[in-house]
């Protein structure tokens, strides 16, 4: 199992950012897929997740309005549309993917099998 993320960079508060995450040796389609981010001196915390189909959606409360993901299940690959960048969504941005037996999405760390190696966003002011 491989997840690949990449789009990461830099970018100024107010910039946009889309990351993506390809993923490969897994049933894609019937997996929750989540995003996840860790800043430096801080815990890994949830950002977005979304489920086999994409119909259902979560989001952490701070990126609400800001932030889109989506999954393309023909291309095996997730996104994360970031908008309206502040400097407080610096982190490591991680992709996850957990095989599930319903069409629904997970947001605890604990409850994700695969993870990607991290992608670097920094948002200056």
């Amino acid at each position: 199992v491989q997840l690949v993320e990449s789009g990461g960079g830099s970018v100024q508060a107010g910039g946009s950012l889309r990351l993506s995450c390809a993923a490969s040796g897994i049933n894609f389609s019937r997996c929750a897929m989540g995003w996840f981010r860790q800043a430096p001196g801080k815990e890994r915390e949830f950002v977005a997740a979304i489920s086999w189909s994409g119909g259902s959606t979560h989001y952490t409360d701070s990126v609400k309005g800001r932030f889109t993901i989506s999954r393309d299940n023909s291309k095996k690959s997730v996104s994360l549309q970031m908008n309206s960048l502040k400097p407080e969504d610096t982190a490591v941005y991680y992709c996850a993917a957990v095989f599930t037996f319903s069409d629904s999405y997970r947001t605890s760390s604990e409850r994700y099998d695969y993870w990607g190696q991290g992608t670097q966003v920094t948002v200056s002011s």
